[in-house]
């Protein structure tokens, strides 16, 4: 009788593993693969990032207008900018392609106020896709900022974020512009990255854009000094110019 139940037990829990085993497997199946980074052939309708390990970036070549849907019908909630308010060519997070008989779109992340706001433009208004490998996140909790590549811790850094009334948003940004010495390498020290992110109120330039920068208070690192922009001991910063590029994404949480 025993063994009997045992039997029964253990064919129990072989069929529980088989029903999650499958659950699990349609779930992965669900989540579609990233294109690989050197891959050439044609886009078709794919993931071109999961903004943690492989990333696509592009510079827009028009001024074009940005849609709710890929559809040249669909309503227009944005337009493609050749610059940024620092200067620099605008970079846009590239997130998926959808090809139609006649078109090919991709979905970019488009930055402004309101994070996370996504939208459509034709392939042919943005130039080369450019990959990157790496992403920033940054615990506001813990007050510290963390560099991957490719899965892989390879820098980390105690910050300073924005003040309660001036709060350093939460959210999924990406590095837009990489600044030496701006405003003379004093205030913003050595490096300053401009960021998707942007404050009510910012001691970056640009109305309101926050930067992830240098700073000449090192002694109030770790803390919540700013205005939104993330501060970085120069030390730390320098270091951070030679292993982050442009079109990193970057979670804030």
């Amino acid at each position: 009788m025993t063994s009997r139940l045992v039997r029964c037990a253990l064919a129990c829990a072989c069929a529980a593993g088989a029903l999650g085993s499958g659950a699990h497997a349609a779930s992965a199946h669900a989540v579609r693969a990233v294109r690989p980074p050197a891959s050439d052939a044609a886009l078709g309708d794919e993931r071109l990032s999961d903004e943690r390990t492989i990333t696509r970036y592009a510079n827009a070549v028009a001024r074009a207008p940005v849609r709710e849907r890929p559809s040249v019908r669909a309503p227009r909630i944005a337009r493609l900018r050749y610059q940024t308010e620092d200067g620099p060519l605008e970079t846009y997070l590239v997130l998926e392609s959808r090809v139609s008989p006649t078109r090919t779109w991709v979905r970019i992340r488009i930055p402004r106020r309101s994070a996370g706001r996504t939208g459509w433009v034709q392939r042919g208004d943005l130039g080369p896709l450019l990959t990157v490998t790496t992403m920033l996140r940054v615990d506001r909790r813990a007050l510290r900022a963390t560099l991957y590549d490719r899965g892989r811790r390879i820098w980390s850094s105690r910050i300073g974020i924005g003040k309660p009334d001036t709060p350093t948003p939460a959210g999924h940004f990406w590095v837009r512009t990489r600044l030496k010495a701006l405003g003379g390498g004093t205030i913003y020290g050595p490096w300053a990255f401009g960021t998707s992110a942007y404050s009510a109120l910012s001691e970056w330039p640009g109305g309101g854009v926050i930067g992830i920068h240098g700073t000449d208070q090192p002694r109030l690192i770790p803390g919540r000094p700013s205005h939104g922009c993330i501060r970085v001991p120069n030390r730390n910063i320098r270091r951070l110019a030679r292993l982050m590029p442009v079109g990193t994404p970057i979670h804030i949480v």
